[in-house]
């Protein structure tokens, strides 16, 4: 079944965890999968854009809600819910958002996320078996969280040059993912975006002026549609 419209679903844990929660769903059923994280700002408009965005490149797209229905409408809200994660949990939500798709028809499924939800997709990277391939947007995880080196899945990863977010986004985190990848021996790309910022594929009007508040550098539309192609053939290659 097609369909442009997102459908809530409650998706449980399982393995003996109790925890159930909501999911927004889009795309064809029995297209390959993609577990598409979000940013510190909770599931908004914008990570719901990138969802529809993948959906229409073939893709059936899941969002789990990981701050179970709580927005960020400000920096100071969102750096609050984005601290109070409970991180190891967000990754059993994503182990349990790829069980979900491959039982609803999705032969392979792949992670991909922006910001925290970028961190959140290598961690998964290494730590949910099924996932088949991730790509990842301006952010890696803590070692305490993942140690990349120990992936063993291909890996696209997407960075801003200007990006300022030290040890999480910058171009020295950036390098050291790098590095991390050739140790690991995956198939990989760590593309780095000239005169970007983070955050830099939200788009949207609303987005463009929100990354502004934040003092994040500009974007150009250029960078948006390399990075959109550059997606659409890694997880094309690894997941069709």
């Amino acid at each position: 079944m097609a369909s442009s419209a997102f459908q809530k679903v409650q998706i449980h844990r399982g393995n003996g965890d109790d925890f159930t929660f909501d999911a927004y769903i889009v795309g064809e059923e029995g297209a390959p999968g993609v577990v598409v994280l979000q940013e510190w700002w909770g599931v908004d408009y914008e990570v719901k854009n990138h969802a529809q965005t993948i959906a229409s490149k073939g893709f059936r797209s899941l969002i789990p809600d990981l701050y179970r229905g709580k927005l960020g409408l400000d920096a100071a809200e969102a750096q609050h819910l984005m601290e109070s994660l409970d991180w190891p949990g967000a990754v059993k939500d994503v182990a349990a958002s790829v069980k979900w798709l491959k039982e609803h028809g999705s032969k392979k499924v792949g992670v991909t996320g922006f910001c925290m939800g970028g961190a959140l997709s290598l961690a998964a990277g290494v730590l949910v078996p099924d996932v088949s391939a991730v790509v990842a947007f301006y952010g890696t995880p803590s070692p305490d969280l993942a140690d990349t080196s120990k992936l063993k899945i291909p890996v696209q990863a997407h960075f801003g040059e200007l990006d300022q977010l030290a040890g999480f986004s910058d171009v020295a985190a950036a390098k050291a993912l790098e590095k991390n990848l050739e140790a690991a021996g995956v198939d990989s790309e760590v593309i780095i975006y000239p005169n970007n910022g983070h955050a830099f594929m939200n788009s949207s009007d609303e987005a463009v002026k929100r990354n502004k508040e934040c003092g994040f550098a500009d974007h150009d539309n250029e960078a948006v549609e390399k990075a959109w192609a550059r997606f659409e053939a890694w997880f094309s290659k690894y997941l069709k």
